[in-house]
């Protein structure tokens, strides 16, 4: 794609600016930073697709500023949806609802059903209320790679091909969205986030996990494509039963527990808990990268709490 210069601002007005013009916007907010455009405009939807490398089989998430937006995107409403709007909205979750028929198939992958979240990221909600309308907005990273918590690692990515870079700071969660899908007899976690299962279930208790489906159409992103992947080679390991190293080989390790041969590792990061596991894998990924890791090790945790999706995304990256 032809080169653009890159605006880099903390500008939430400068950066609606760019929407406003079909152009497509890196922005922060809670989860990962996003990469937006506006939902209306099929000229700007197809910016994303373009900057990012993704496949058009894959949907979008879009944000609003308020809740009344919603409407804009869907005609109804579910009970389980409105209860988990009720409950965790503005905040690290997406619900999937019927779509308008308004509403450009770019977004939705040619499915009948638009997710939408409302990020509680202070800037993002700036941004999102300057722009006026509902923004489309998947990771703002390269296709399948780690999704980006801060702006530097957006510029890696991205610069000179989107418009415009909303500056922020590192974002907190660290790991995209809960997405739950609203739209059948029960809600269905279909990607783990920050909002857990065992939260959902506190006021849905009849919210399950999703079950890989091979013909199933992906009715959220990171379903389906290789994400989240350094260049490096992703193992899954036990901190106490560490493989023996290759000799010569770069390596790394991520978790909570001091890894065996820890002096033969190049780079090790210690957790202080699972929250800070999620806010720092991906990061460590691209870190590794600069480095020329060559193996990342990355301690297994159990699938409780936020823990469920630590393990999604450290899978998918080691393509499993």
């Amino acid at each position: 794609m032809n080169s653009l210069r890159t605006t880099y601002t903390r500008s939430a007005r400068k950066a609606a600016g760019f929407i406003l013009k079909d152009e497509v916007v890196a922005f922060p907010t809670e989860t990962v930073y996003g990469l937006g455009a506006n939902v209306f405009s099929e000229a700007a939807l197809r910016k994303i697709f373009a900057a990012k490398g993704r496949p058009s089989d894959n949907p979008l998430i879009v944000h609003v500023s308020t809740i009344a937006q919603i409407s804009l995107l869907t005609g109804r409403i579910t009970p389980d949806a409105q209860t988990i709007i009720d409950n965790f909205f503005p905040g690290p979750v997406t619900v999937i609802l019927p779509k308008r028929k308004s509403i450009s198939p770019l977004v939705s992958a040619g499915l009948q059903t638009i997710g939408i979240r409302m990020p509680k990221h202070e800037a993002a909600q700036d941004f999102l209320k300057a722009c006026g309308v509902p923004i489309a907005a998947p990771s703002a990273n390269i296709s399948g790679r780690p999704s980006p918590t801060s702006w530097q690692s957006v510029r890696d990515d991205l610069d000179g091909r989107i418009s415009c870079v909303l500056q922020g700071s590192k974002t907190h969660v660290g790991v995209e969205s809960t997405v739950v899908d609203c739209t059948g007899r029960h809600p269905v976690v279909l990607r783990s986030g920050a909002v857990t299962l065992e939260h959902l279930q506190a006021v849905l208790p009849s919210t399950t996990v999703y079950a890989k489906q091979t013909a199933a159409a992906a009715k959220s992103p990171g379903m389906k494509y290789r994400h989240y992947s350094p260049h490096a080679r992703v193992v899954v390991t036990s901190a106490l039963t560490m493989p023996v190293l290759m000799p010569g080989e770069d390596s790394a390790y991520i978790g909570l527990h001091t890894p065996m041969h820890v002096r033969t590792f190049s780079s090790v990061l210690l957790c202080d808990d699972l929250d800070d596991y999620a806010r720092k894998v991906f990061s460590f990924f691209r870190d590794c990268d600069k480095k020329h890791i060559a193996a990342i090790y990355c301690e297994e945790v159990s699938e409780e709490g936020i823990g469920r999706a630590v393990m999604d995304r450290i899978l998918r990256a080691a393509h499993h």
